[in-house]
Formats: C-alpha cells, structure tokens, sequence
C-alpha cells in the first residue's frame, strides 16, 4: 500500500490560472516564530509574577513545568496532524475527518467567534498600555489605530502577517533572554544591587511550595491561559511553505522554548524577589512598572525598565490581536469552503487573502470592542471568559484528533514511520494531556462550589462556551443524523488528501 501524502500534492491538483489561490509564503522562520510567539505574553511579563506569589516559586516551577508538558504533547499530537494534512482550517477539518462532522461544524464557530473576541480583548488592553504614555489621549482612539494596523497587516497578505509575527516575537524573545542574563548576572553578583539573597527567598516562610492542592489547580488555570495561541502554528501550517519540515521544525522546538523562557524566568524571579512581595499579585497590563520583568530590570540600576517593559506589552498586545485576526479569518475561510459558512467567505484576492472572511471577522471584532465600551462589565467579562474556555476546548479536541487519526492510520495498514511527523509516547501523549486539559478546563470555577453559597451567574459565566459548544454540536447532528465518522470510513489516501487542498484552492 502506497504512503499517503499531503504536502507533495501534483500542482494541477491545486493551482488554477484562473482561481485565486491561499499561498504558501509561510517559511521556517515565520512558523518558529508563531509558535514562540504564541506562548510569550502578558502571562510571563505580567502575571507569572502572581502564580509566585500563591504557590511559592517551587510551586510556580512546578506548576509551569506540569502545564509546560501538557502543552507539549498536545504540539506534537498537533504537528503530527498539520504536518499530513496542513489546512488553514486545521482544527476544524481535523474534527470533521476523524471524530465527527457535527464535532468539525461546533468547533470551527467556537474558534472564530472566540479568536474575534481576543482581538476585543487585545485593543482594549491596548488603550491601557498607552495611557502609561498618553494619559490624556482617550483610549477608543487607539483601539481604532490599531484595529486598522491589525486589518491592514492581514489584508496584504499571509507573509505580511507572518512577517509582523516574526518581529513582534523577536521583540518578545529579546526580552525575556535580556531579564535572564540580567538576572543571572545579578545572582552570580556582578551585577551589585546592595543585597545577594541566595537561597533565601526559597526557604522564606513557606517556601518553596505554598498552599494546598486546591492552590495549585487554581495557579494551573492561570499558567494555562499563559500558553493560549501556540496552536495557531497548526492554522498558519496551511500556508506554510514547506509544511512536511517547516511544521516539525517549529513544534520540536515548542518544549525547549518553553523550558526556557518560562521556568528559567520563573526561576530568577524566585531567587531575586520574595514570594511574600505584594506587588507579585498585581496582574494586569497597567501594572507593568511594578511586574517581576520590571522590578528586576529596576533592581539592576535600569531606571527606564518601565517604559522599556511597556514597549514590550505593546508589542505582546499587537501581536496576540494580529495573530487573533488571522486565526478567526482562516477558520472562517475554511468553514465556507467546507459548506459550514456562507459561500462567500470563501472569496480570495489575487494577492490569496480572504479578504470577505477578514472582513466579517473584523466587524465582530469591532462589535466586541464596542461592548466593553458601552454594554455593562459583566458583558463583556461573559466574552472574555467564553474566548477563553473555548481554547480549552480546542485543546481537547487536538488530543482527540489524533488519538483518533493514528489509530485509525494504523487500522489501515499506513507506517506510522513514514508520517512527515511523528508524534513520541503515542497512545501515553494525547491521553496524558487530554486528562490534563480536562482538568484545567473544568476546574476554571472550582471556588464558586466551595462556598456557603454557590455563585450561579459567576459559575455560568465561566462555563458558557461548553454548553454552547454542545448546542452547536447537537444541532448540526439534529440537522445531518450520522456525523460519527467510523474507523472503517477513514480516508488517508493521497487522492483524498490531494482532494482535500484542492477544495480549499490551495496552491
């Protein structure tokens, strides 16, 4: 039996002269960068500060190292699938083909609507970086300014995203490598700050693990929400150049990165600032001058780590919003090739941009921003939350997908050792992280049970996106009957992956 490939398809299958096409401009760098890029944001400038200052800076080790795995295997369970069939609508065709249709049509509405919201969140975060500057300037104005910075980055083409992204990253990257040697060079005591701690902060009243289990859950939600966006390298795999090596290459490099930045950083935190600081728990964007990254920086005799520090939230800010914006409109253009969304999302430019889909992800964007602006609070903390919760819910169904995809690639007698890429400790991987996930999606709101009294409309808000999520499903299956996708019924020949680009007019 011949191996199945995807990537390698005849270019007749996919190109027309007469039909616009997604172009595969995407190079290593772009996708090494989006992955990176992905996982370093406010969560590690800002509130990793937080996870310390909870369960102590063994505990915050411990706790990104456990999340760190789970999003490990939950990458390469990802690049084994982009990596075989690299679609701009990964997730959702991934559902589509190896669980259930009605899955497929749930999820990729879940994940347009959520990442349109992120771009919300994103311009209004915005506004209070800028105000650290700009006081006086009202904050709808930079909000606009960027929206349409985001807009006209997406609407020239997929490589002048993945530019921006490669940039904003390097910006992020630079940073987090300059808080390291800075801090090592002040542990190592070359750099003098009048007062060498040692291992004092480890053994300082509770530390190094503070808190119980329940502690621990609640820190986890958060580091989680810090890792939200290295999927999109599976989005941006569909028009990556050479998606059989550029995908591999930027999920093999996922872990390292990880380990790096986040618990290098966390560590140096620990040694140099003690778990019991107050100003740990200070969590939001406009607390940049006294977030760990600044406080270390100042520590060192930086007088302008503030507004340096501020530059780089800027940059965090603009660049999860670009990447939100990209997200949403691929899905959308997928969706409607697939006949899950109106036909004319599925319209593209010369330039292979689906301008339609950007458009209409835009203006939901925008009416998200509106929302914050003049609905009451509690609107728009509901469409924060929800955006949040339906990551989760991607990230449970990536393990799924592939759980599904390599039994049922081996049910049909394919070499698992020929895939472009393979994920490691299958079947431990996906079902080591599937658990993991489950775990940190339903104990978001585990508080509100606790309590004398539970807090109904705060449990609801939390978990809205599920029963959502369900609603979509159960309707497609009401609609269609017989969405489960059997084994038996699996395709993985090179025809129906030929078949499966050419849908989409890839090229």
């Amino acid at each position: 039996m011949s191996q199945p490939t995807s990537a390698d398809a005849p270019a007749q299958a996919h190109d027309s002269a007469q039909t616009p096409h997604l172009h595969r401009v995407l190079k290593a760098r772009h996708l090494s960068m989006i992955a990176i890029g992905g996982a370093i944001g406010t969560g590690l400038f800002v509130a990793s500060g937080s996870a310390i200052a909870q369960v102590g800076p063994g505990g915050a080790v411990l706790t990104y190292l456990t999340i760190g795995i789970m999003v490990y295997y939950l990458m390469t369970s990802l690049g084994e699938l982009a990596a075989f069939m690299p679609v701009a609508g990964s997730f959702s065709t991934y559902a589509s083909r190896y669980v259930d249709k009605g899955f497929g049509f749930a999820l990729g509405w879940n994940f347009w609507f959520s990442w349109a919201v992120v771009v919300a969140v994103d311009l209004v975060a915005s506004q209070l970086v800028m105000a650290y500057w700009f006081p006086d300037v009202p904050g709808i104005l930079w909000s606009g300014i960027f929206m349409l910075v985001m807009l006209g980055l997406n609407a020239f083409s997929a490589k002048g995203f993945g530019e921006a992204e490669y940039w904003f990253a390097l910006i992020k990257v630079l940073a987090v490598l300059g808080f390291l040697v800075t801090g090592v060079l002040i542990l190592a005591g070359i750099i003098h700050t009048g007062h060498m701690p040692g291992f004092e902060n480890w053994t300082v009243g509770e530390a190094p693990f503070v808190g119980n289990f329940a502690t621990f859950v609640g820190v986890a939600m958060i580091v989680a929400y810090s890792f939200q966006g290295t999927e999109l390298v599976g989005v941006a795999a569909g028009e990556s150049e050479n998606p059989r090596e550029n995908v591999p290459h930027a999920i093999r490099q996922v872990f390292w990165r990880i380990l790096l930045f986040y618990v290098l950083a966390i560590i140096v935190i620990g040694f140099l600032i003690p778990y019991t600081d107050p100003q740990l728990l200070r969590t939001d964007v406009a607390d940049i001058a006294v977030s760990p990254f600044t406080l270390v920086f100042q520590h060192a005799g930086l007088l302008g780590a503030a507004t340096v520090m501020n530059a780089v939230i800027l940059t965090s800010v603009l660049s999860a919003g670009n990447s939100g914006l990209y997200a949403a409109t691929r899905m959308l253009y997928n969706m409607a090739t697939e006949g899950n969304a109106p036909r004319v999302f599925a319209r593209l430019t010369g330039n292979g941009v689906p301008l339609y889909a950007l458009t209409g992800s835009t203006v939901i964007a925008s009416l998200c921003l509106f929302s914050s602006l003049y609905s009451p609070q509690a609107v728009y903390i509901w469409l924060l939350n929800l955006a949040g919760m339906t990551e989760f819910l991607v990230w449970l169904s990536i393990a799924v997908c592939h759980y599904r995809f390599r039994r049922g690639y081996v049910m049909h007698g394919y070499d698992v050792n020929l895939l472009p890429y393979k994920a490691g400790m299958f079947p431990f991987g996906p079902i080591l992280a599937f658990v993991l996930c489950l775990i940190v999606t339903l104990g978001q709101n585990y508080q509100a049970f606790l309590q004398d009294k539970v807090d109904w409309g705060g449990v609801v808000s939390t978990y809205l996106a599920i029963p959502l999520f369900l609603g979509c499903w159960l309707g497609y299956w009401l609609v269609k009957r017989r969405t489960w996708v059997r084994y038996a019924d699996m395709r993985f020949d090179e025809t129906d992956a030929i078949r499966s680009e050419a849908a989409q007019g890839m090229r």
